[in-house]
């Protein structure tokens, strides 16, 4: 039996998903698993145009959103805003 490597990549195909996806990850995770959602979401939706929406190149899209990396916030910022999402500030209580 063959099987292959799960990418949710492959699972975010609305933005309905991305969006729920993002919020688990931004509830449940740290700053690192917000990087890589954002790095899924970009490859989920297509590195070459994300890289043409925030005026960044393929490669340093690629490493700006891999595990590790610490990309500036406004780095963040251009990629949310080419995924079509936006930050949002609730109370917490």
């Amino acid at each position: 039996m063959e099987t292959s490597k799960f990418d949710v990549a492959d699972y975010l195909d609305s933005p309905e998903m991305i969006s729920e996806y993002l919020n688990t990850v931004l509830a449940e995770g740290n700053d690192s698993a917000l990087i890589v959602a954002l790095g899924n979401i970009a490859r989920s939706i297509g590195m070459a145009k994300i890289a043409n929406e925030t005026g960044m190149s393929r490669p340093s899209l690629y490493k700006a959103l891999s595990d590790g990396s610490k990309p500036q916030f406004e780095t963040i910022m251009k990629v949310l805003r080419a995924i079509g999402g936006q930050i949002q500030i609730k109370p917490t209580t």
